[in-house]
């Protein structure tokens, strides 16, 4: 089956989900609705999470567990536990994918075309890039239009119909091809003129193209997808810039998203890197989340902010990245030697071997995922911490947990945890509040006699 066929049968399946959507449509909750299982939008402090000389951070804990009805916790337990599978199904399809490609020569004709278009080496690796991101987009649709539209409209928490989703996707298809465009023939000038040490200064130029892209990613990727506008109500902004001014933080102006046009989940993020960084507020959090609410997820964020979360991700990333190249350096050799004559890959240097390396990343990405989430899960304890300090708002915490609950498992027993969460899971999260407050109670009590 040749290239062209395979973009019209690709066009096929888009189109018969096309109408698969309108039907579907019909049935799943629109963006003006909520499904009967959502989560409590006003979440109460419940009577044992209240003030007191006998305040147990435990009971406060199972208190507010308590208020999330038991279809809302089924529901979102099984679309996490569900995202366990699609982390296999996602490796193992693109596994197979990856190896079509190559088993069955695409990948070398996709070089031959672009070798008779041009002989200049940069341009033949782009138009190999574009071809090879066109394919395996195409033959990762199936899984990808369930994934990210059906499976999200199933459980409620996508607003969009598919048309709109679609053409977001093709804005992401359209930023992927430019910038992966430009890596790729970066990286592929790198291995042609330095063919022993490839994988040392290939690392060095992804770190750099890593960093650069999250410098950029605020400014100029971000708002191709949503509308990115200044908070100005006074009354959400006042305690947010005087908590930033209280933590030595610069910060000017708050930033809102329009995220509903997507989604229905809450959130808030710190993105960007220098002069780019700025935390943002999504309006789904605006619009359903308590002031306290608001506050703590402030503080949580600007917690990342001044921990150097950031920065200390980018060097994390990078040691990341120098182990993965030096990964790539050990079984490129290994796998062009053994079948790279079957598959018609000339060697490193030939754009062919494209799909090799992203099945290789995908095999370490997969094998990588446990240790992946450790590490963010504990900058994201240290921020959860940070911003209890600084907010003071334990209950506001709690409240944001349990709107997180929407589409993360609650109480995971510890292992699960280690594997699948990049997050604290809610039931700690809501007992660090509680224990934060258990030893904060004097705060607390004289609130109440003011």
């Amino acid at each position: 089956m040749n290239c062209r066929k395979m973009k019209f049968a690709g066009l096929a399946v888009l189109a018969m989900l096309v109408f698969a959507s309108a039907f579907h449509a019909q049935q799943t909750p629109g963006p003006g609705e909520k499904p009967t299982t959502a989560m409590p939008d006003l979440v109460q402090v419940p009577a044992a999470a209240q003030p007191s000389a006998h305040f147990d951070a435990d009971a406060a804990t199972e208190a507010y567990l308590a208020q999330i009805p038991a279809s809302a916790r089924s529901r979102s337990d099984a679309y996490f536990e569900g995202g366990y599978w699609l982390i296999l199904w996602d490796f193992l399809y693109g596994v197979a994918i990856y190896f079509m490609v190559l088993h069955f020569g695409w990948s070398a004709g996709m070089r031959n075309f672009a070798e008779r278009i041009t002989r200049f080496k940069p341009l033949q690796t782009l138009i190999y890039w574009t071809e090879f991101l066109i394919v395996t987009t195409i033959l990762g649709a199936p899984l990808g239009i369930y994934e990210g539209f059906f499976r999200e409209r199933q459980y409620g928490l996508a607003t969009q119909t598919f048309g709109p989703w679609l053409s977001d996707q093709l804005i992401i298809l359209v930023v992927n091809l430019i910038l992966g465009g430009v890596v790729s023939m970066v990286l592929f000038g790198v291995v042609r003129r330095l063919p022993r040490t490839w994988w040392i200064w290939g690392a060095g130029v992804s770190i750099f193209f890593f960093t650069f892209f999250i410098m950029i990613a605020p400014v100029y990727i971000f708002p191709l997808l949503n509308k990115y506008t200044v908070l100005d109500d006074p009354k959400i902004t006042q305690p947010i810039l005087s908590l930033a001014r209280a933590n030595g933080i610069p910060a000017q102006k708050v930033y809102q998203v329009d995220a509903s046009r997507q989604t229905t989940r809450m959130s808030a993020n710190v993105s960007g890197f220098g002069h780019t960084m700025r935390i943002t507020l999504n309006d789904n959090l605006l619009r359903r989340g308590s002031p306290e609410e608001i506050q703590a997820v402030m503080g949580h964020e600007m917690g990342h902010y001044v921990l150097h979360h950031i920065p200390k991700d980018i060097l994390y990333y990078s040691v990341v990245i120098v182990i993965f190249f030096a990964f790539l350096r050990w079984s490129l050799e290994g796998c062009l030697a053994r079948w790279g004559a079957r598959w018609q890959v000339r060697g490193i240097g030939d754009t062919a071997v494209i799909p090799l390396v992203f099945l290789l990343g995908s095999l370490l990405g997969f094998v990588y995922t446990p240790f992946l989430n450790t590490h963010v899960r504990t900058t994201e304890h240290e921020a959860d911490m940070y911003g209890l300090n600084a907010s003071r708002q334990p209950d506001g915490f709690a409240q944001a947990a349990i709107h997180l609950g929407e589409y993360r498992k609650m109480n995971p027993g510890p292992v699960e945890e280690w594997i699948f969460f990049d997050h604290p899971s809610g039931r700690n999260r809501i007992h660090d509040a509680m224990r934060w407050k258990a030893e904060n109670l004097q705060l607390f009590t004289q609130k109440a006699d003011h």
